[in-house]
C-alpha cells in the first residue's frame, strides 16, 4: 500500500476508466470526512469554539454542531 493515500486517490480519480474514477472519488469523500472529524475533535479538545470551527470550514455554527456535536463527546457551550 502507498504511504500517501491522498496522492494515490488523486491518481485514481484521474484514471482513464470512469468507473474506477468514481470509486476513487467515493473513497476520497470518506477519507476527507474522516480527516474532518479528527480535526474537529482536535480543535474542540484544544478549546476552540464551534464558531471558530465553523468559520474555518466555511459553514454555519449550527451546521457544524449538527454534524459533529451530536456525538456526546464535546457538549461544552460556546
Amino acid at each position: 500500500m502507498e504511504s500517501d493515500p491522498i496522492a494515490a486517490l488523486t491518481r485514481a480519480v484521474n484514471a482513464d476508466d470512469p468507473i474506477n474514477s468514481l470509486a476513487a472519488i467515493a473513497e476520497f469523500r470518506r477519507e476527507l470526512a474522516r480527516m474532518e472529524a479528527v480535526a474537529v475533535r482536535r480543535a474542540r479538545t484544544q478549546g476552540d469554539s464551534w464558531t471558530e470551527i465553523a468559520a474555518a470550514l466555511g459553514l454555519s455554527k449550527q451546521a457544524v454542531h449538527k454534524k459533529h456535536g451530536g456525538r456526546g463527546l464535546f457538549r461544552a457551550q460556546d
